[in-house]
């Protein structure tokens, strides 16, 4: 095999390898899934809001099995509040580090990362029907594989122990999913194109290469 048709090859099962990684392949969830995620929330105690717990049944049962972004919008307290496990003078952004702690492994094993993250520039210059929402502190897009590894964090006990510290960390938040969704910057799409230059480069340089010996 040549040079070139071995770094093709290479760059082949390197794509693919990743494409399968970063792409949800399980397809929407089941009923059956659906109802176990259910249950373990409310194990959790976190189904004991209903409006909550119908809101999460409707998302899950919607799904469409593709990947999904959820938007974030934060206002960060001045200080975290005190409860058990902070610190006397932490401030709230290292507080939500160690929220971070678990939370940041358990998405990027599962192909799930920011897309957007930005400190606010100042308070909303547009709002309405809504109160308390002029300032935030930052602004975020998280990209989830799919609904179900959302849900496979989500329900994880070490991460029931580490969310007191968003709490302790955050004085207002607004969140909510939105699929369909796109961005220009895909990974599998830059990686792609990535690739197809590295294999076109190496086969210029040995098709150079053998004109050259020929030449000799």
């Amino acid at each position: 095999m040549t040079r070139t048709k071995l770094t093709w090859a290479l760059l082949g099962v390197l794509y693919v390898s990743f494409f399968s990684w970063y792409t949800s392949c399980g397809g929407p969830l089941r009923p059956g899934e659906v109802e176990h995620y259910m249950a373990l929330m409310d194990e959790s105690g976190r189904g004991a809001d209903p409006e909550l717990r119908a809101i999460m049944r409707e998302f899950l049962e919607s799904d469409t099995g593709d990947d999904f972004v959820m938007l974030n919008v934060i206002d960060m307290h001045e200080t975290p509040l005190p409860m058990e496990g902070v610190e006397s003078g932490e401030t709230s952004e290292e507080v939500l580090a160690r929220y971070m702690e678990y939370m940041l492994p358990a998405l990027l094993r599962r192909a799930c990362h920011p897309v957007l993250y930005g400190t606010a520039a100042g308070d909303a210059p547009e709002m309405f029907g809504i109160e308390g929402a002029r300032e935030w502190t930052t602004g975020a897009g998280m990209r989830y594989r799919s609904r179900r590894d959302l849900m496979e964090i989500a329900t994880n006990p070490a991460f029931q122990g580490s969310h007191q510290f968003k709490i302790a960390a955050i004085d207002k938040t607004i969140a909510f999913p939105i699929d369909p969704w796109f961005q220009l910057g895909d990974p599998r799409l830059l990686l792609a194109l990535i690739f197809v230059v590295i294999g076109l480069a190496v086969g210029w340089h040995g098709a150079r290469s053998q004109r050259a010996e020929g030449g000799l």
